[in-house]
């Protein structure tokens, strides 16, 4: 999953990880609150509380896609697991977020396909359509990649650099 991290960026160690968290998030846009209920109380208890607001915004932006493009329309009347799930990872000077869906489509297709369009509506007076600007604007990079092996699907993630201590 973090191997598209590491493209453009100084070399990210796996083993160096310094904090983890992740929830399921259940087919139901109510579970964007949620969402951002435990981005809030991670960042909390990773002392990066001053990093919530941009960093709930994309988190919001990347579930809300998931949850609206990248599900089965009878997602929501199923019954198995949760097939959203938020993950956060923290890095001495890095935080990523990441979304797993079960859909292998690229995020900003927009009307199927396969290349990513522009964004919709580049001026942004549109009334939906610019989660991925956003996504864009508030993170210092983001991306996806489809998931491989027994898991089915792909993870949108989100870079935000932390400043460090000292430097």
């Amino acid at each position: 999953m973090l191997e598209p991290l590491r493209q453009g960026l100084p070399p990210i160690d796996a083993a160096r990880v310094a904090s983890s968290a992740s929830c399921s998030l259940p087919a139901r846009f109510e579970a964007v609150r949620g969402a951002r209920q435990f981005t809030k109380a991670t960042l909390g208890g990773w002392s990066l509380g001053e990093r919530f607001d941009d960093v709930s915004l994309v988190v919001s932006e990347l579930v809300t896609n998931a949850l609206r493009h990248a599900l089965p329309a009878d997602a929501q009347h199923e019954s198995q697991d949760p097939p959203v799930r938020l993950h956060l990872m923290r890095w001495p000077g890095r935080l990523v977020c990441a979304v797993r869906d079960p859909s292998p489509e690229s995020p900003g297709t927009f009307g199927g396909g396969d290349a990513p369009a522009a964004f919709p509506d580049p001026k942004g007076t549109a009334e939906s359509g610019r989660g991925l600007f956003l996504v864009d604007s508030f993170s210092d990079s983001w991306g996806w990649h489809p998931l491989a092996g027994a898991l089915h699907g792909k993870v949108v993630w989100a870079l935000f650099r932390l400043s460090q201590p000292g430097l």
